[in-house]
């Protein structure tokens, strides 16, 4: 039977929160606004003034990613080329034999 010790765990690894994307997203964007202060928005949004700081500035200095053009994979790409290359040469194949058969 397996046995989860807690006792090591500091009371802050055990009531850290973890939040998605979004929800990180939507308070930088409030805090970028400047409309309330951090301590409101930490209020507001139950949330470190320190975290929705750090938020901020992550989300600032990424900020020009929405606006890049996706990183394509090449090698994937070559390899998907080629697999349809040769279903193709496959089919034509098919296709020649059914030609002679009839």
């Amino acid at each position: 039977m397996l046995k989860l010790n807690f006792n090591n765990l500091s009371t802050h690894e055990r009531n850290k929160k973890k939040y998605d994307a979004k929800f990180k997203a939507k308070v930088a964007l409030e805090a970028i606004k400047e409309r309330e202060t951090l301590n409101e928005l930490a209020v507001k949004y139950e949330v470190s003034p320190v975290m929705i700081s750090r938020w901020k500035k992550e989300f600032i200095e990424n900020s020009a990613a929405a606006f890049e053009a996706p990183k394509v994979d090449d090698a994937a790409i070559e390899k998907g080329k080629d697999r349809y290359l040769r279903v193709i040469g496959d089919l034509q194949m098919q296709l020649d034999f059914a030609k002679r058969v009839s």
